[in-house]
């Protein structure tokens, strides 16, 4: 039998842990045994494997930080999409913070994103700041490329909520929005649609990124408020 936490207790590193508890402020440091990401990544491929596997899936809510970092990346390796929906809206109401939400991507939601695009409606509407978090990241990582429809940033857009992790995330999806879909995105800045700290934070974001021309960077800085 595969005794898991067994297992992390002989991964933790004390020192990785107190770096950890400052950059997520949000967490209790008693939860946090702090393993690195890439040994809970190379902890995972050896847990796929074991029949325990989808028991630990199923066993809401887990006791440590670090197990659930570790059921987000074992949810990213799911096949089935339908399976990794369920994993998903199952896990969500649990997750606490904003490294567990942002490492929380499945592989197999490139392949149905007009299923996808339903859901990430649904999650973004979610009053739960880390659920309606995960949904922009979503609509983020999927829907600003080959199948970015200028509609979509609407959803984003209707986002009012006053939590720190919500904001910054609408200000971050602006920003990458801006540096791949400018000509739809700049008047949502231009016409002041967003409120004046994420409209400010995007402007920031937007300035500090390498995709973001000299010429834009420059315009963008006009329309701080």
């Amino acid at each position: 039998m595969y005794d898991l936490e067994k297992r992390m207790f002989e991964l933790c590193d004390k020192e990785y842990a107190a770096f950890q508890c400052k950059l997520t402020p949000t967490i209790d440091a008693e939860t946090v045994l702090g393993i690195r990401v890439p040994v809970l990544r190379n902890l995972a491929k050896e847990f796929r494997k074991e029949s325990e596997c989808e028991a630990f899936l199923e066993s809401l809510p887990h006791r440590y930080y670090d197990e659930n970092m570790f059921h987000s990346i074992l949810l990213c390796d799911v096949k089935n999409y339908e399976r990794a929906i369920e994993y998903v809206d199952s896990f969500l109401p649990y997750i606490d913070n904003w490294a567990v939400c942002d490492t929380l991507s499945p592989k197999v939601f490139k392949k149905h994103r007009p299923q996808l695009i339903e859901k990430i409606m649904e999650w973004t509407k979610s009053d739960k700041v880390y659920t309606c978090r995960f949904g922009i990241k979503m609509l983020m990582a999927h829907f600003l490329d080959e199948d970015f429809k200028p509609e979509y940033l609407k959803i984003p857009e209707a986002v009012k909520s006053d939590e720190y992790y919500v904001k910054m995330m609408v200000a971050w999806y602006f920003a990458t929005a801006l540096a791949k879909q400018w000509d739809a995105t700049i008047p949502y800045i231009e016409e002041n649609k967003l409120d004046i700290w994420t409209h400010n934070k995007t402007i920031q974001k937007a300035r500090e990124s390498y995709r973001i021309t000299a010429d834009q960077k420059e315009y963008l800085k006009t329309l701080r408020r």
